[in-house]
């Protein structure tokens, strides 16, 4: 079997290697190390220049301008992104984008999808559950409005809408988004998502501060009214969604990791003890090549997952004995182990120096610790793995 990459595949990474060759991560100030600073939304010039090479629309059919590539090309894509830390909801975007596409109406997908490609629109997602099913994650209950007659932009034009209330913690990038994703329930249990503008009536954002120093917001939702093709209600939508945004971090953690065991090699071949590089030290040695090992098996279970999630190949007997879920938590549990020990280990090997805030391994490691816990740390993505391999026994 052939398991390079395809020669589109190729171009993308090419392309995100130039755009995000100038982007300096220990330039971006820290709210968590710096009492009252406030960060930017997001990075306007380096959005501005993804869209300029068209890596907003990597993953949008032809019909919308896109480049019609699969999960393999965005994570792709996010890998060379984390390694710089880059400050734009790439991920957020573009999953949410590839589910209204497979999910959504063709008059949703035409009205927004265009303009997300050209960087235009600006989309996320509020998904903070240690599972797709976590009731902290839908604690936004969806309701049918019929409403009466057809006027008003919350309905459509059979005068047909859905209400939303409650609360949706942790969402990110959401202060700068135009449309946010929030997932819900309806009234006979069913996971669905709504994309709700920022500006609707009875919805208001209250600042947060996630782990890595960047500003999230909790969104609350108070009858906030919305037409029926912005809420997507099909069979398994919002759980393809959730496993693309676990996918896609997992791709932000490897990227991480990889730019940390640079930074850390680069660092102990120079720093000298007893007149020797540290790098050549038995104890130097065994633990880098650990990470190394830690950060092949993230790649490999990665890159299974998003051939997972690919067309066709999410139901089980397709690509594996499991559904794509197991394959997903599998590529989790790698990534959430795998970067928290790639960090410390950086740490570490730096001494007193990794300490610094004037170098730029604080950064990671706070990154680090947000990539590890989103979306569910590795003891619930074990335990949904278990839950997994009790429903279809292997063998």
């Amino acid at each position: 079997m052939d398991f390079t990459f395809t020669e589109e595949q190729q171009a993308a990474v090419e392309a995100a290697k130039a755009v995000f060759s100038g982007v300096a991560p220990d330039g971006v100030p820290s709210p968590a190390l710096t009492p009252g600073a406030v960060a930017e939304a997001f990075d306007r010039p380096l959005w501005a220049k993804l869209a300029g090479v068209d890596l907003l629309s990597l993953v949008l059919s032809p019909r919308y301008g896109g480049a019609g590539l699969d999960p393999i090309a965005l994570c792709l894509v996010l890998r060379e992104s984390a390694k710089v830390l880059a400050r734009v909801p790439l991920l957020e975007m573009s999953a949410v984008a590839m589910a209204v596409e497979r999910y959504g109406s063709t008059e949703l997908s035409e009205e927004i999808l265009p303009r997300v490609g050209r960087g235009e629109l600006v989309l996320t997602v509020g998904a903070n559950g240690r599972t797709g099913h976590d009731p902290a994650e839908l604690a936004v209950a969806a309701r049918r409005d019929a409403g009466h007659g057809s006027g008003g932009a919350d309905r459509d034009e059979d005068g047909e809408g859905w209400v939303l209330d409650g609360v949706q913690t942790g969402v990110p990038w959401a202060q700068c988004a135009d449309r946010i994703a929030i997932p819900a329930h309806t009234d006979d249990g069913r996971a669905v998502f709504a994309l709700v503008r920022r500006d609707r009536d009875g919805l208001a954002l209250a600042e947060q501060i996630s782990t890595s120093g960047e500003r999230f917001a909790e969104v609350s939702l108070d009858s906030v009214r919305i037409g029926s093709r912005e809420l997507i209600d099909a069979e398994g939508a919002w759980e393809w969604l959730r496993q693309l945004l676990a996918t896609g971090t997992c791709a932000l953690a490897l990227g991480l990791g990889e730019a940390v065991l640079s930074m850390t090699s680069e660092y102990t071949g120079k720093r000298e003890q007893f007149g020797f590089p540290v790098a050549t030290f038995q104890a130097v040695a065994v633990q880098a090549a650990d990470r190394y090992i830690d950060l092949r098996a993230m790649e490999a279970t990665l890159w299974q997952a998003a051939w997972r999630l690919g067309p066709a190949r999410g139901s089980a007997g397709v690509g594996g004995p499991l559904p794509v879920s197991g394959d997903v938590a599998v590529a989790k549990i790698w990534a959430s182990e795998g970067v928290r020990r790639v960090v410390q280990t950086a740490q570490h090997l730096h001494g007193g120096f990794g300490a610094d805030t004037d170098y730029p391994l604080h950064r990671y490691h706070a990154w680090a610790k947000q990539l590890e816990l989103s979306l569910g740390p590795a003891a619930a993505h074990e335990e949904a793995l278990g839950d997994l391999l009790a429903a279809h026994p292997l063998g």
